[in-house]
């Protein structure tokens, strides 16, 4: 059998070297590119995002299984490049890849961009102020887009959401609402402040139970370090600091009290 002349197969080449690369934050922020894995992300990055979409890269096994990826690429203008298992896998950042991998070019917007669309009807929106790990991140943007929040605003000091592990974990949730990368945390809470949103401290020495919270205006949802939790300093400039009622744990990691407070937000909508 002659092989296929198109068929990705050298994994020393240029064009995989320069993939992997994007596995390290430095050249994203140069390169101006982070990558996709998983059916599920490619996907929602085809059907949300497709202008964000540079490359799709799939092994010929996964090509026939997700045979709508190829179409939705073809439908955007974006090339879909075939290569072989050993590719891909140089590719991934993961031990065991699924056959899919696209490349592309960041989707946050500016702030008050984000922050407009929140102030309309009973909007809330999701602030991380420091947060450092990728799986927490990740998981609480996957919250606020299930529960329907209307942006989520990343502090400068908290984990790189193009990170691979954080892209991840949202599983495709990160092209779904507006993203908001990189600014200091005083800048965002005034931000939100001068957009008419309630400032709302999730920490477990609150006053105000979660239930007794009034999530019925437009508010934001303040979270802090997986560690340390919030400083004095942002506890002084929200206006209620709310804790979620637990009977007997000693306390709920960070994407556990942000899905619960989320779905509180919802439901009072």
């Amino acid at each position: 059998m002659t092989p296929d002349p198109d068929l990705l197969s050298n994994v020393r080449s240029e064009r995989v070297r320069a993939v992997r690369s994007l596995g390290r934050r430095a050249v994203r922020q140069r390169q101006g590119r982070f990558v996709v894995e998983g059916p599920q992300g490619v996907r929602e990055l085809l059907r949300y995002a497709p202008g964000s979409a540079r490359d799709v890269y799939l092994t010929p096994a996964a090509a026939d299984r997700y045979a709508e990826l190829v179409s939705l690429a073809g439908e955007a203008g974006v090339p879909v490049r075939a290569c072989t298992d050993q590719v891909l896998a140089a590719m991934s950042d993961t031990p065991h890849p699924q056959g899919v991998l696209a490349v592309a070019s960041p989707v946050d917007v500016p702030l008050g961009e984000a922050l407009a669309a929140a102030t309309d009807g009973a909007g809330f929106v999701v602030v991380l102020t420091n947060v450092r790990d990728p799986g927490n991140a990740g998981t609480v943007i996957r919250g606020a887009d299930a529960f329907g929040a209307s942006a989520v605003l990343v502090s400068d000091a908290s984990v790189d959401v193009y990170n691979p592990k954080v892209v991840r974990s949202t599983v495709g949730s990160l092209f779904h609402l507006p993203l908001v990368l990189g600014v200091p945390v005083p800048d965002l809470l005034q931000a939100c402040r001068v957009h008419g949103l309630r400032l709302l401290a999730a920490d477990g020495g609150g006053g105000t139970m979660l239930p007794d919270a009034d999530l019925t205006a437009p508010h934001a949802w303040v979270l802090g370090n997986e560690a340390w939790g919030l400083p004095e300093e942002v506890l002084d400039q929200c206006d209620d600091v709310v804790a979620v009622p637990i009977v007997r744990a000693e306390s709920l990691n960070l994407a556990m009290a942000a899905t619960v407070c989320l779905h509180a937000s919802s439901a009072a909508r």
